[in-house]
C-alpha cells in the first residue's frame, strides 16, 4: 500500500508555486524585510477577512497570546481560565505574562471548554478566560461570553486552529475583547515558518499590542520604550506568503469540509468509534479530523503498520506536564480530559488530500477495529 501521510505541506506551495513566489520575489526585490508594505497589507486584508477593525502581526500564535493577554492588564497575580486539553503553548503564554493559568475540563462530545465547570473554579482572582476552538470547531462562545460578563472577566480566543471558523454566524475572533492566531505551516492558513497576529475591535488594545511586539515603542518614537515590550515582529517575507495563501483560505476549510464527510460516510458504524462531534451553531473548518475510541493504541500501531500516518492531540493533558504538576491537580482532577487524552486518534487531514485516501484509511480503522 501506498504510504498516506498525516499532514503535508508540499502540495500546498506546489498548487500556488506562481503565486508564492512571485510574492516572495517582489520582497526581495523590495530589500524591505521587517514592518514593510507586506505586513501592513496582510494586516487590512486578514483584519477584513475575520470582520474585526484590527489585526496585529507578530512571531507566533503563542506570542499572539502573550501580547493579547499582556494588552488587556492580565499580569502577576491573576488567574486565567482555560482548558488541559490543547497545545501546551496555550498554558505557557498565560504563564509568561506572570498569570497562573487555572485548568477546566471539558465537553466529551466536543472536547471544548465546559462553561460549568469553569464556572466552579472562578476565585476572585479570576481575571480572564482564554476559550480555545480545537481542531476546528469554535468553543461555546454564548456560554463563554455569559460567563465573562456576569464576573467581569477579558476574553482571549485562542483561534490557533480556526481560520474560518464560525460560532452562531460569527467569525471566531469577533466574539472576545480579542483573538490570536498562529499562522504555523500546518494550520489552516500557514505560512512558510512561525507566525501569528492578534485580532481586536478596540482600538486601545490594538495600539497595545502594536507597542509590545516592537519592544514597547510608540509609532513613530523608535528606539523609545515606553513599556517593556518584546521583540515579536510578524517579517516581510511570512506575510506576502500569507497574502497569497488567505486567498485560498475559504477553499481550502470547503476541501476538509468534503473529506470530512467522506471520512463520516465510510466510518460510520464502526463499533466503539466516536466520529468528531458538531455543535449545531458552530461552523467546523476541521483543522483536524479526530476519532475516539478505547483501543486507540491498538488502531493506531495497525495503521502505522499500513504505512499510515496518524497523531495523538494531545497525549498528556497539560495539567499532567512536569511543568505544570506544582499547580496542585492530581490525576483524576479533569476526569474527562484525561480519558480523551487515551482514547482520541487524528487521522490524515489536509486539503490536497485525495479523497481515495480518505476512504483507504478508513478501510484500515474498520480492519483495526473488526468492525
Amino acid at each position: 500500500m501506498r504510504p498516506i501521510a498525516f499532514n503535508l505541506t508540499g502540495p500546498g506551495y506546489q498548487a500556488r508555486r506562481g503565486e508564492i513566489d512571485a510574492a516572495i520575489r517582489e520582497v526581495l526585490d523590495a530589500s524591505w524585510f521587517i514592518l514593510g508594505a507586506q505586513g501592513e497589507a496582510f494586516e487590512r486584508e486578514f483584519a477584513d477577512y475575520v470582520g474585526v477593525a484590527h489585526a496585529i502581526g507578530c512571531n507566533s500564535g503563542y506570542d499572539a497570546l502573550v501580547l493579547a493577554l499582556r494588552a488587556l492588564g492580565i499580569g502577576p497575580g491573576d488567574e486565567v481560565l482555560t482548558v488541559s486539553h490543547t497545545a501546551v503553548a496555550t498554558a505557557v503564554a498565560i504563564s509568561a505574562t506572570g498569570a497562573t493559568p487555572v485548568f477546566c475540563d471539558i465537553d466529551p462530545r466536543t472536547f471544548l471548554i465546559d462553561p460549568e465547570d469553569a464556572a466552579r473554579r472562578i476565585t476572585d482572582r479570576t481575571r480572564a478566560i482564554v476559550p480555545v476552538h480545537l481542531y476546528g470547531q469554535s468553543a461555546p462562545m454564548d456560554a463563554v461570553m455569559d460567563l465573562a460578563r456576569v464576573h467581569g472577566l477579558k476574553v482571549v480566543e485562542d483561534c490557533a486552529q480556526a481560520h474560518g471558523a464560525r460560532w452562531d454566524g460569527r467569525m471566531t475572533g469577533t466574539i472576545g475583547d480579542a483573538a490570536a492566531f498562529s499562522f504555523y505551516p500546518t494550520k489552516n492558513l500557514g505560512a512558510f515558518g512561525d507566525g501569528g497576529a492578534v485580532v481586536t475591535a478596540d482600538p486601545e488594545v490594538a495600539r497595545s499590542v502594536s507597542m509590545l511586539r516592537n519592544y514597547g515603542w510608540q509609532p513613530g518614537r523608535r528606539y523609545v520604550s515606553e513599556v517593556r515590550g518584546l521583540n515579536s515582529r510578524l517579517d516581510e517575507l511570512q506575510a506576502a506568503i500569507l497574502r497569497v495563501r488567505l486567498r485560498h483560505l475559504d477553499a481550502g476549510n470547503g476541501a476538509r469540509a468534503r473529506l470530512a464527510a467522506t471520512y463520516d460516510a465510510a466510518l460510520a458504524g464502526v463499533p466503539g468509534l466516536a466520529l468528531p462531534s458538531r455543535d449545531p451553531r458552530s461552523t467546523h473548518v476541521f483543522h483536524l479530523y479526530v476519532v475516539r475510541h478505547a483501543g486507540r493504541d491498538h488502531i493506531a500501531s495497525a495503521l502505522a503498520a499500513a504505512k499510515i500516518g496518524t497523531q495523538v492531540h494531545y497525549p498528556v493533558p497539560v495539567h499532567r506536564q512536569p511543568a505544570y504538576l506544582d499547580h496542585g491537580y492530581e490525576e483524576g482532577s479533569l476526569p474527562v480530559t484525561e480519558r480523551a487524552s487515551r482514547e482520541i486518534l487524528s487521522l490524515p487531514m489536509y486539503p490536497d488530500l485525495a479523497e481515495g485516501d480518505v476512504l483507504a484509511v478508513a478501510d484500515a480503522v474498520r480492519l483495526a477495529v473488526g468492525g
